[in-house]
């Protein structure tokens, strides 16, 4: 993918201090974009996940690219409408919108609690679906846009009967990612005719991430597990955030398979190239 597909772009990430943000964050700025990172980690003692908005900053300036940080908690409304206030004043109008911030609990319905119910669809639902309402109008008036929310395989019905290995409490966690994929494809019909391009991208494996190894999603001791690099969601992302919009738009894309369609490769450093 051209390290200049992004040039002039302002791209706002969410979620972006660790993971899977970061390294979209990470690789939007190689390709050219003012980077906004926001999240709620500004400080490492705050979170038990390593990573925050500034290092993430920091990693992109010291690669020569340009980026700022904005702190906020986007299970807020009014941290959600001064985040996007705020990018406007200092980088600019957005251009696209990655949503990939998320809150999530791995318990079983029978004891989900009310406020870790809500909690989960204010961060991965409603954030994205208010942020997207905040950034449209100035998309629409530029002529073009982009959108791109972070979804997951959860979102996939379970096979029955389940499979005992497969990690329990997944439900309301697959019912926030089915709402986000359904969410970004109705938008994406909405939005169509304004050349604004709405997308929802899953991994085709697990991430190694601080928040999947936290969760036990990626079993360290087991070394024939096969995982993803985070450079491959990057490179997905890229692609999906690169073209014309009405090119790629209303798609639920799988990270893999859409590389694999375009004839694109990702090394673990993550720079990628077309296959011949």
């Amino acid at each position: 993918m051209s390290d200049d597909a992004l040039s002039g772009k302002v791209v706002l990430v969410t979620g972006a201090s660790r993971g899977i943000g970061a390294a979209i964050a990470e690789r939007f700025a190689r390709s050219g974009a003012t980077v906004v990172v926001t999240a709620r980690t500004v400080d490492p003692a705050a979170s038990k996940l390593a990573g925050t908005i500034h290092e993430t900053v920091e990693k992109i300036t010291q690669g020569g690219g340009t980026a700022v940080a904005i702190a906020a908690d986007l299970s807020k409304v009014s941290e959600r409408e001064r985040l996007v206030a705020e990018t406007l004043k200092q980088v600019g109008p957005i251009d696209v919108l990655v949503n990939n911030a998320a809150v999530t609990y791995f318990i079983p319905v029978l004891g989900f609690g009310a406020k870790q119910f809500q909690l989960m669809f204010e961060v991965e639902v409603t954030a994205p679906f208010h942020l997207a309402q905040l950034v449209l109008p100035g998309m629409i008036e530029k002529g073009e846009g982009w959108i791109l929310n972070i979804s997951s395989g959860a979102a996939r019905h379970p096979t029955f009967p389940p499979d005992p290995a497969r990690l329990g409490g997944g439900a309301v966690y697959g019912m926030t990612k089915a709402a986000l994929e359904r969410f970004s494809t109705g938008l994406a019909s909405e939005v169509y005719a304004n050349n604004v391009a709405v997308n929802a991208l899953s991994p085709n494996r697990v991430v190694p991430t601080p928040g999947t190894v936290f969760h036990h999603l990626v079993r360290t001791e087991d070394p024939n597990q096969v995982v993803e690099p985070p450079e491959v969601m990057a490179e997905a992302a890229l692609a999906l955030c690169s073209v014309s919009p009405t090119t790629r738009t209303g798609r639920i894309a799988y990270s893999q398979d859409l590389l694999n369609e375009l004839g694109i490769t990702v090394n673990v450093a993550g720079s990628s190239e077309l296959s011949s």
